[in-house]
This record gives C-alpha cells, structure tokens and sequence, in this order.
C-alpha cells in the first residue's frame, strides 16, 4: 500500500468527511491526513451538506450523530469570509460547479490547502485549486447505460 503524502495544509469536501463516515475506499487517505500534523479545514457548507444529506437519506437523528462525530475531528471549521465571499463568486461565474461546491474550492484557495475530494466535476477548476482526488464512486446511472 502507497503511503500517503502529507502536506501542510488541507481542506475536506464533504465527499472526502463522507468517505471517513460510511468507511468508504479512500477513508485510509482521509484518516492519514488526519493523523498527521497537517492543519485540517472543513467548509461551513460542509457541515451543512454532510447533515442535510444524511437527513435526507436516512434520518434525523442520524444527522445529529454526523454532527457530533464531526465536533470529535482534528478539523477547523472555516466561515464566510470577505476573500472566500469573492472568491466563491468568480468559482460560481466561471464553472458548471453548484454553489455549495463553490464555497468550498473558495474556502480551500482562500486557504491555500489542497482540497481533498470524491467529485470529478472539480477537474473543470484545476487551474484554479490543488486537488487530490479520493477514488471516485461509480455513477450508477453510467454504469446502467454499459
């Protein structure tokens, strides 16, 4: 197994915190990352998407149990600033990304950290942010259309 290398700083899509919660391939990266002395951000929206989601799919109070696990990790949650607000904007202007995704490219250029993700639409802004993709999940509808 390829040992992961660890930067100084990162920040965790919601697919990446989603990856360490279901255990997920790609959780050993996640976890690697969190272990280290790296300093770890997370996006406002990240906490929001992560627990509307889980909501969604499952229930409430399972969104209540994400949101302590969440308070359990070595991870900083980042808020609006004026620089992310802007930066948030020209991602939002410039790509087919959706707004959430948006604010957090913004929160980790703001930052300067890699963002740690699971979504290939981020390729589109790679010019933009350093990326380290997690491996993707099969999209079920193209694996229904082979």
């Amino acid at each position: 197994m390829k040992k992961t290398e660890i930067h100084d700083s990162y920040v965790l899509d919601t697919s990446a915190i989603l990856t360490l919660w279901n255990d997920e391939e790609g959780a050993d990266i996640v976890e690697d990352i969190l272990r280290s002395n790296a300093t770890v951000r997370v996006s406002f929206m990240s906490f929001m998407e992560g627990r509307y989601r889980i909501w969604k799919n499952i229930n409430k109070k399972e969104s209540e149990e994400f949101s302590k696990y969440l308070g359990l990790l070595s991870i900083k949650r980042i808020d609006i600033s004026d620089a992310i607000f802007e930066k948030a904007i020209e991602i939002k202007a410039i790509s087919n990304l959706s707004v959430c995704d948006s604010w957090i490219i913004a929160t980790a250029i703001a930052t300067d950290s890699i963002l740690i993700h699971k979504d290939p639409e981020f390729e589109q802004v790679k010019e933009k942010v350093r990326l380290k993709a997690l491996p993707f999940k099969l999209n079920i509808r193209a694996k229904k259309k082979r």
